[in-house]
């Protein structure tokens, strides 16, 4: 839109409203902020509608159109809502997942996604009318890739898997993160006994996630959560736990393929969010967080797209 972008424009207008149900609207001199100092009778018509919340819409028929150079008096959807902090409506977004991308090592020794082509731009010309292609990509990978999410049915047979966690579970949960000490790989009872915990995500902030992609990340030494700090996150009803490490088990040779972290968390029906990134960008607690999956029945553990909403 052009204009200076301390002015604020306001547009009169005729407006006739058709209905898909029957019916009409008429409107004269009808007055409404716009974000500049043109706009197209499309938009105009879009902005009318939202502002007035009408519903089932079949036209609008705009005329007598005129700018008006006037401060703005508000309205539903006729005004920007982003903040200074890169948000919408007073939030912000933090994104906290790893990019999947082709041949990506998550887990040492375990297989990285293949993304290929399953058709090409230049193959679907055939399809369409001239002028329209798409470009359809294919992955396979294993469930453990990226910033993923186990559920009970990764460790048990017979228990909930993707499609049988609720999104309550795994959606705009009350988010809490519990910062790790430097030098601290066992996280316990001890160390979370300080948190109120119940109903919340909790968010384990080690910082191993700067190892992401390096052979140190795949380590023996990783931070993870120990048994009796899961357990005690069961008995304290987390409604989800998510670490920024290669496992929220001991993973080492040390630990004997044991996996009392896995098995208590996931036998509560508790979800598990693994490989996280970016948690020192969170307040200890204040926002949302959400990590959820397709509902893909038959497997238990699934990349997701995490992210937290701050006010």
């Amino acid at each position: 839109m052009r204009g200076h972008p301390t002015e604020q424009w306001r547009v009169r207008f005729d407006a006739e409203v058709t209905f898909t149900n029957g019916g009409g609207l008429r409107t004269e001199d009808f007055r409404l902020d716009i974000p500049g100092s043109d706009i197209s009778d499309d938009d105009l018509a879009a902005l009318f509608v939202r502002h007035l919340g009408l519903l089932m819409v079949a036209e609008v028929r705009i005329s007598g159109k005129t700018l008006l150079r006037e401060a703005h008096r508000g309205g539903r959807g006729t005004g920007s809502t982003t903040t200074a902090e890169g948000g919408r409506g007073g939030r912000r977004l933090v994104e906290l997942s790893h990019v999947i991308h082709d041949g990506m090592t998550t887990l040492p020794g375990w297989p990285g996604p293949v993304i290929d082509e399953w058709l090409s731009r230049e193959a679907s010309r055939a399809r369409y009318a001239e002028g329209v292609e798409f470009h359809v990509a294919r992955i396979t990978m294993i469930g453990n890739t990226g910033t993923y999410v186990d559920t009970p049915a990764h460790r048990y047979a017979g228990t909930p898997d993707l499609s049988g966690v609720g999104l309550d579970r795994l959606a705009d949960l009350p988010g809490l993160v519990v910062r790790v000490p430097d030098g601290i790989r066992a996280i316990d009872r001890l160390l979370l006994a300080p948190y109120e915990v119940t109903g919340r995500a909790v968010l384990l902030h080690t910082g191993w996630d700067a190892h992401f992609g390096t052979e140190r990340y795949g380590g023996p030494d990783h931070p993870y959560l120990s048994g009796d700090g899961a357990r005690w996150l069961v008995e304290q009803g987390a409604a989800l736990v998510g670490i920024d490490s290669l496992n929220i088990d001991d993973s080492s040779p040390a630990a004997g393929g044991q996996r009392p972290t896995h098995s208590a968390l996931l036998a509560a029906g508790i979800p598990i969010v693994e490989h996280l990134r970016g948690l020192d960008q969170l307040p200890p607690e204040g926002f949302r967080f959400t990590a959820a999956p397709p509902m893909v029945a038959g497997m238990g553990t699934l990349p997701v797209r995490a992210f937290a909403v701050l006010p």
